[in-house]
């Protein structure tokens, strides 16, 4: 199963998907970690646009053959990233879900993005400024929304993991 994480900045999306990913024995996909890496790459490129999409979609494939569930976290804010992660479920013939993580909490959002710290080489941080800024497209289409304001990151996850089916866990 493909576990598809969208969601603002600062929602705590990676939060929960690493601590899903771990009690899942899933891969993990973070677009954060791969953009940086094509912008430090010898390409010369100043931003990773859509490439860091393109390269998480392939990877999640191959994981997906090997019968791996996959985590993968990234903003989605468009309509065309979010069906490209379906896309690549499709492609492995395996399940998807999509899954927004929001903080209803604007106070709680803005604090966590101005204090949060990264251990990613070469990631621009955004302000709240941006994070209020962002064009985030709404969704159209079915997902489940898992909402952090004043939760653990273990209500969240456990949240999260009763909305899948059967999946080995850790």
């Amino acid at each position: 199963m493909l576990i598809i994480l969208a969601g603002l900045p600062g929602s705590g999306k990676s939060t929960v998907g690493r601590e899903a990913a771990r009690c899942l024995g899933a891969s993990y996909l973070r677009i954060d970690t791969i953009d940086p890496a094509i912008v430090r790459s010898s390409l010369g490129v100043a931003t990773a646009e859509e490439a860091g999409y393109l390269v998480g979609n392939v990877v999640a494939v191959d994981n997906l053959r090997l019968g791996l569930t996959v985590v993968a976290d990234s903003v989605n804010p468009v309509g065309e990233s979010r069906i490209g992660w379906r896309d690549a479920a499709a492609e492995a013939g395996c399940e998807s879900i999509d899954v927004e993580i929001v903080c209803s909490d604007p106070v709680e959002h803005r604090h966590r993005v101005e204090t949060r710290t990264t251990d990613i080489e070469g990631l621009n941080r955004p302000t709240w400024q941006d994070v209020v800024d962002s064009d985030y497209e709404p969704w159209g289409e079915d997902h489940v929304v898992i909402d952090t304001a004043g939760k653990s990151v273990t209500e969240c996850v456990d949240e999260l993991l009763d909305c899948l089916p059967p999946l080995p866990r850790n």
